[in-house]
């Protein structure tokens, strides 16, 4: 699609992570009228510029997106927000699995194991959030070996 479909784009630049990054992101509702797409509410486009700090070694990358928020909802600049607050959570909750469950060493991996493995861990790891326990990884540990507190708290 041309870049003249898109609206205003949202521009920032960031420093960090031993790198200096350009982030583009453009909003589009050409797709809301196709019927085989009922609830795109626009879709993005976010380009990517990334060197490192001295301004060498240029990697552009280019990620499409779409979105049930509507244009009223979801700027160019929320949208570009959403996408950066995603890849906050997810380091987050994989630091913790693989510190607490060693999960990078996994041996499951056929079928439905990995998933249904990804999907007790994460409860687990809510609920000690909701618990608001202090330490994750040390609560895990202390939990894995006492069935019977963690028994009664899925009970109750």
């Amino acid at each position: 699609m041309p870049l003249e479909d898109y609206s205003r784009p949202m521009v920032t630049l960031n420093k960090g992570h031993h790198r200096i990054e350009q982030r583009v992101v453009r909003t589009a509702t050409v797709l809301n009228t196709y019927p085989d797409w009922p609830y795109v509410g626009q879709i993005f486009r976010i380009d990517r510029h990334v060197t490192d700090l001295l301004g060498e070694h240029p990697r552009d990358e280019v990620a499409f997106g779409v979105t049930d928020l509507r244009p009223k909802f979801a700027s160019s600049r929320r949208i570009g927000k959403l996408v950066r607050g995603h890849w906050r959570i997810e380091p987050r909750l994989h630091d913790v699995r693989d510190m607490a469950f060693d999960e990078d060493r996994s041996q499951i991996r056929t079928g439905s194991g990995p998933q249904v493995m990804v999907t007790l861990r994460n409860i687990a790891i809510g609920l000690i959030r909701h618990m608001k326990l202090p330490n994750s990884q040390r609560t895990l540990k202390h939990l894995g070996r006492r069935p019977d507190p963690v028994c009664a708290l899925l009970l109750s």
